[in-house]
């Protein structure tokens, strides 16, 4: 039933892919309303009350919230969290922060995972940039996503616009992945490296890009909750991620809203992205 190519890297049918997308669309529309949401004075917990209820109203489930222990339905790093940031009471949210929030859910089995950095009210421009830059840098990278490309090509190109606009720093540890009828599933997909490395890309393949970019180091380290990962110098880090499918017609993005044409026009041309 869930075909697998030689690499072990799992391969959909156009039917299942069809099912993604509306586990997508889910983690999409969420991760909007949470864009929505954002203002001073409010908790990571209070964002994570507003997704759980969206997912569930949605008929799926948080495909965060029990995996390996994990507390919450969103992940909500704020300013120098990285990644895996527990969501919590105990702070408010302040004019200038940034704040990286990561959703996914789970419909008829199948799994949609995006991220999104959002300002809180007013931010230096410095993180402005640091959102623009981190962004792009994934939409870089999800324009390799055609078939006969190779895995590593992804991460080349988020390594490469990126250090074409500043230095920031990339964890080497963390990175994109497969995903399907597991969250995270072969292959890994990392944010750096050289091209023309490792399986080439095909059809059904759906992967999880997701840079991460720092104003400073790229060195992190975990908190003591074990999972909270923060950078090691104090500054900012920015993250974003969609879920994304390859297909003949060239990248879709299963958790974008338009499936990626806006973007993915600008980058492959107008007939790239499908709805």
């Amino acid at each position: 039933m869930f075909k697998k190519n030689k690499h072990g890297i799992q391969v959909k049918t156009p039917e299942q892919l069809e099912k993604m997308r509306a586990a997508g669309l889910v983690v999409g529309r969420t991760l909007q309303l949470l864009r929505e949401s954002v203002q001073p004075g409010m908790t990571p917990l209070d964002l994570d009350a507003i997704a759980e209820k969206a997912i569930r109203d949605e008929g799926a489930i948080p495909s965060f919230k029990g995996y390996q222990g994990f507390p919450a339905t969103i992940c909500a790093s704020v300013n120098d969290e990285v990644v895996h940031g527990i969501p919590g009471d105990s702070r408010r949210l302040r004019e200038g922060d940034i704040i990286s929030i990561d959703c996914g859910a789970i419909l008829d089995g199948w799994h949609g995972d995006s991220a999104i950095t959002v300002p809180v009210g007013e931010v230096d421009p410095a993180l402005t940039e640091l959102m623009r830059v981190t962004e792009e840098a994934m939409w870089r990278g999800i324009a390799a996503l055609t078939p006969g490309r190779h895995l590593s090509d992804i991460g080349h190109e988020v390594e490469k616009y990126a250090r074409s606009q500043g230095r920031y720093g990339i964890p080497k540890e963390y990175g994109g992945h497969g995903i399907g009828t597991e969250m995270h599933m072969d292959p890994w997909v990392a944010n750096h490296g050289r091209p023309g490395r490792g399986p080439k890309l095909e059809e059904g393949m759906c992967l999880a890009i997701e840079p991460m970019l720092n104003l400073g180091t790229d060195r992190t380290k975990v908190l003591a909750d074990d999972w909270t990962v923060v950078t090691i110098d104090g500054k900012a880090s920015a993250h974003f991620e969609h879920s994304v499918a390859v297909t003949h017609n060239g990248p879709w993005v299963l958790t974008a809203l338009d499936g990626g044409k806006e973007r993915l026009a600008d980058l492959l041309g107008d007939d790239a992205g499908r709805v």
